[in-house]
């Protein structure tokens, strides 16, 4: 793959030398050069910031080509910075889990505007349920593609495409741009990740030591959650704390959060709406809105709500139902300890106002949450990778697709689960992780019978590249 990408970058760049032919510095023999990974990256869960930065390259000073044919912008556009960094270094600034789109390593080549990255990741399981088994299986779970460019100065634009599952399922995840006008106000417009909880902004699978995804934030928030629609941002930083907020309208839930196959309230099934990408499905934006806040030595709280009217309640101008909403309530946190171990959680609520004629297998109410507590217990070089880590961890979580009670005896509305999951990951490098999980978990159906047990061992890998 790499190969591939300096190929490219080499045709760019003699591209380029037929738009304006000057002498150039002596570069590096390697026309591709990965980008640098801070200490404090994935590799340490115990570090404050556990994000993957880009590094700002040496820029090639832009060469005015008015004495050739080409125009001088397409000229110009080959000798322009291609780091997604500019302005002073971010070393050493507090990074929130907003910051995890851009703060990624990426492929940059000479001369070349554009950034290029990725992960990958792979496992296999064994599982069963209530003694029954299907046997081991092999799994890819995804694939996804980074793309990014600084376009101009304090405008940047970045996509994420993901092949799921094979190619079952492929998705622009991310494909915005931004313009800062202030580091307080930033302009984002394009298909955007809604801020709701902190996983579904902070998602890749390298910086997890789970395979599997928390099961609150794909089932009820649901992770990955993308729109199209614009909004703005912001962050205020000082020595030790850092504020930050964001606000959002984009296109939203469709009706088959509750007509679906499923027979519960799902919130998921409402990906399956491709139309969501051209347009509303009943013309009302949905909003999003988070603010958060992270000091040094202490952790980072976040709060964000999204909502809006998933039904269609009239069409060409004949009401056809009331307005019908769905708002989903998240909290996030996370924190190191002196320790080393770090700790991370989210909780999230969802209200979904349900027709009376749907039967109380539907949830009017949902909620749930996960902690993860991640201990790196050996730090040392292993096989010649120098900075090796081994960790231990561990996630609870707990899912309520219905809270309430039956109508008609007061019992409580079954359909929930719990998980444990106990793991250990060895990390040769900061991008790279390899893990192994046990997981068991145990679900009630919505009568609240007997719960069915589900465990099972699984091993994988997920790897930046």
């Amino acid at each position: 793959m790499r190969n591939l990408y300096a190929l490219i970058g080499l045709l760019l760049s003699q591209l380029a030398g037929y738009a304006q032919s000057v002498p150039s510095a002596p570069t590096d023999p390697s026309a591709v050069s990965k980008s640098a990974v801070t200490d404090s990256a994935v590799a340490s869960p115990g570090s404050p910031e556990r994000v993957i930065s880009p590094s700002v390259a040496t820029t090639t000073k832009p060469v005015v080509a008015d004495s050739t044919p080409m125009p001088k912008a397409f000229a110009e556009l080959f000798y322009r910075d291609s780091t997604l960094r500019k302005g002073k270094p971010e070393q050493g600034m507090l990074k929130l889990n907003m910051d995890a789109t851009y703060d990624r390593p990426f492929l940059t080549a000479n001369k070349v505007p554009v950034s290029v990255g990725g992960y990958l990741e792979a496992n296999s399981q064994y599982m069963q349920t209530d003694g029954v088994t299907d046997g081991l299986s092999f799994q890819m779970r995804r694939l996804t593609l980074f793309l990014a460019s600084s376009i101009n100065r304090r405008i940047k634009f970045l996509s994420e495409l993901e092949f799921e599952d094979g190619t079952k399922e492929i998705n622009i995840e991310f494909a915005a741009m931004d313009i800062e006008l202030t580091p307080l106000l930033t302009l984002r417009g394009g298909i955007i990740m809604n801020p709701i909880g902190s996983f579904n902004q902070n998602h890749d699978g390298p910086k997890w030591e789970f395979i599997d995804r928390p099961i609150s934030s794909v089932t009820i928030i649901p992770a990955t959650w993308s729109n199209v629609g614009f909004g703005i941002y912001g962050k205020k930083y000082t020595r030790d704390w850092v504020w930050a907020y964001e606000a959002y309208l984009t296109n939203g839930f469709d009706d088959q959060i509750i007509a679906n196959t499923q027979n519960r309230t799902f919130l998921p099934a409402t990906k399956a709406n491709r139309d969501r990408f051209d347009e509303s499905f009943n013309g009302v934006p949905l909003v999003s809105l988070k603010t958060a806040f992270k000091r040094r030595r202490i952790g980072e709280i976040g709060v964000s709500w999204m909502g809006g009217v998933y039904n269609m309640f009239q069409v060409d101008g004949l009401v056809l139902d009331q307005r019908r909403r769905v708002d989903v309530w998240a909290v996030d946190f996370n924190t190191t300890l002196p320790t080393g171990t770090f700790i991370n959680s989210e909780l999230v609520w969802a209200r979904i106002d349900v027709p009376a004629t749907y039967t109380q297998q539907f949830g009017r109410m949902q909620q749930g949450g996960w902690i993860d507590i991640v201990h790196p217990f050996l730090r040392k070089p292993i096989y010649g990778w120098k900075k090796a880590v081994i960790n231990g961890a561990l996630r609870i979580e707990r899912v309520d697709y219905n809270v309430g009670t039956f109508a008609e005896t007061g019992d409580s509305l079954g359909d929930d689960l719990w998980a444990i999951v106990p793991g250990l990951s060895f990390r040769p490098s900061p991008t790279t992780v390899i893990r192994a999980n046990y997981r068991y978990h145990w679900q009630k159906d919505v009568l609240g019978n007997p719960p069915a047990r589900m465990a099972g061992f699984q091993f994988g890998f997920s790897t930046y590249f």
